[in-house]
């Protein structure tokens, strides 16, 4: 299937508790359901946040409402760009859409949130980006800095839901408000459980924008989704998760990016391998090397001794309810130099200093897993009050 992570891309619908399994329909994004959202935006002057995900079958969604008349007026891109895709963290520019002529704003560097005058005309901004449900994926902060520019600028927000691949389970620490950054927005834990359009109506329902300010909310629901709906995506989110192992392992693994271990970047298996020139050599090597999507990658021709987690799927390591902290412990204590394996970045992504004490203290990933339990269970109440699908 053109765009799709494999040649046969198929729904599974999972019983995590008794292991069983059945075929169900397949989700319908809120995006396909453009007779739900199109008398909300016939007649009015419309802005789209978008990117490659944002997909109608075969057709990008600016082309498909182009299409039928709609009036977009501008493109708001968050990381990696618009229709094509660009490094972590690599600044985009703003620049026209070359297929359409259509002004291009971008949403990620100095610029993270829309000005008045970037919504000076709008009617009406479209949201419509596959998540991936881990807090410190980036396009949520997005969503909130979209939501609280519509709120203070009188514009209507309409998010297009699309199913959460990693919707079935909610884990981690919560994030420390105190520690706040743009992949630590909210106090949430690591894997929230939850989909965009879930999550936008707990920004506004919690008061988590600016001062308090309500944004003008309409959720189009996905059909034939639960949460306990196994999602594989069609077109991968962002260029370091090109499949649906490496979605799995997102919420686990991502914390290497914050020490001196490499996670596969540039490589053909990102985020599904990990590995240093200084852990011990077990038999499973690879070199990252300038890529697409990872021009500069960490280690660039070292020779990195790891572990491969490619086959997490057939190994039924992945999809885990958890994540999993064994991996980051592990190398941890197999690192000699102690002292460089954590970057500052660590903390960041942890949203605080705690869990890389916890670790450096020698507590296992039972011990800390028992310190995360109160949070989650207060979180586990908040969520309710906002779930789509039951």
């Amino acid at each position: 299937m053109k765009g799709s992570f494999y040649t046969l891309s198929f729904i599974i619908f999972v019983c995590i508790a008794s292991g069983c399994y059945g075929i169900e329909k397949s989700p319908v994004p809120g995006a396909y359901q453009i007779e739900l959202y199109k008398p909300l935006i016939e007649g009015k002057s419309v802005g789209i946040v978008a990117n490659q995900t944002s997909m109608v079958g075969q057709t990008h969604l600016v082309d498909s409402l182009l299409g039928i008349g709609i009036n977009i007026r501008v493109i708001f891109a968050p990381e990696h760009g618009f229709r094509n895709l660009a490094d972590a963290g690599e600044r985009i520019e703003d620049s026209k859409d070359p297929q359409t002529g259509i002004p291009v704003i971008s949403l990620y560097g100095n610029h993270v949130k829309p000005t008045p005058e970037d919504l000076e005309g709008l009617d009406i901004i479209l949201f419509d980006i596959q998540d991936v449900g881990v807090r410190f994926y980036t396009y949520l902060s997005t969503l909130h800095y979209v939501m609280e520019a519509c709120a203070e600028n009188n514009v209507r927000c309409i998010v297009l839901d699309r199913p959460n691949p990693n919707g079935f389970y909610i884990d981690g620490n919560i994030a420390d408000t105190a520690h706040r950054s743009f992949v630590a927005m909210h106090p949430v834990p690591v894997v929230h459980g939850m989909t965009v359009g879930e999550y936008s109506q707990m920004i506004n329902g919690e008061g988590w924008l600016k001062n308090g300010v309500k944004c003008d909310l309409t959720v189009v629901k996905c059909k034939n989704y639960t949460h306990k709906t196994l999602y594989e995506l069609p077109v991968k989110p962002s260029p370091n998760l090109p499949n649906q192992t490496s979605v799995y392992l997102y919420p686990s693994i991502c914390f290497f990016e914050g020490t001196n271990i490499s996670l596969g970047r540039g490589t053909p298996f990102p985020f599904q391998v990990y590995g240093s020139p200084l852990l011990p050599d077990r038999g499973f090597s690879f070199t990252p090397e300038s890529v697409p999507g990872a021009t500069n990658p960490p280690l660039r021709g070292v020779k990195c001794h790891g572990i491969d987690l490619r086959n997490a799927i057939k190994d039924k390591l992945a999809p885990s309810p958890e994540v999993n902290l064994e991996w980051v412990i592990d190398a941890y204590n197999n690192y000699p130099d102690k002292d460089k394996f954590f970057t500052s970045y660590f903390d960041v992504l942890a949203a605080g200093p705690k869990l890389r004490e916890q670790i450096q203290k020698g507590m296992s990933a039972e011990e800390i897993r028992a310190t995360w339990k109160e949070g989650l269970v207060a979180f586990g109440k908040i969520r309710a009050k906002y779930l789509l699908y039951r």
